[in-house]
């Protein structure tokens, strides 16, 4: 069951996502409230069928005091596609500092990169440019929102009005 379920805070906004059975035990236990059911399946007992969850609601609002995508190794290699800013390789990706940290760069979501081990030993400690080397696409810090629709793998149709999709 490798389904998931996009959990909504109290006031309908996108909070996170989770299985199928950590929904179907939080509406089952009364702290959140179905929104939208799949139509591609149900969940069965012996005795019993109930929906199975692509929307749920939690009924008491959860504050979070930080809700950014956290700087790894993973979620720039997921906002970078997986492939090399460079040449497009997928095969033995590192991370890269487009200013290199020895010229004073930070390892932040605005200067790390995916880069394969080939292109990033030639560029080396220069500047892309300085290594003739050009970016497929700026780096950038990715919102919550933006991470959960684009990099959270398959969306299902009736998670769009939740995550600011424009149809």
């Amino acid at each position: 069951m490798g389904r998931k379920v996009l959990v909504l805070n109290a006031d309908y906004s996108a909070l996170s996502i989770c299985t199928v059975p950590k929904a179907f035990t939080l509406v089952f236990l009364n702290k959140a409230e179905l929104v939208s059911d799949s139509q591609k399946g149900y969940l069965r007992t012996v005795d019993t069928t109930y929906p199975l969850p692509s929307v749920i609601r939690l009924h008491r609002y959860v504050a979070l005091p930080y809700k950014g995508v956290m700087l790894s190794r993973q979620n720039v290699f997921r906002r970078d596609g997986n492939k090399c800013v460079y040449c497009g390789s997928h095969e033995d990706l590192t991370l890269d500092h487009v200013t290199p940290k020895s010229k004073g760069g930070k390892t932040n979501w605005d200067n790390l990169v995916t880069a394969c081990r080939r292109c990033n030993s030639r560029k080396g400690d220069l500047s892309p440019e300085e290594a003739k080397l050009s970016l497929s696409r700026k780096p950038y810090k990715p919102s919550f929102i933006m991470f959960l629709r684009d990099f959270a793998g398959s969306i299902e149709e009736n998670w769009v009005p939740f995550l600011g999709i424009k149809e």
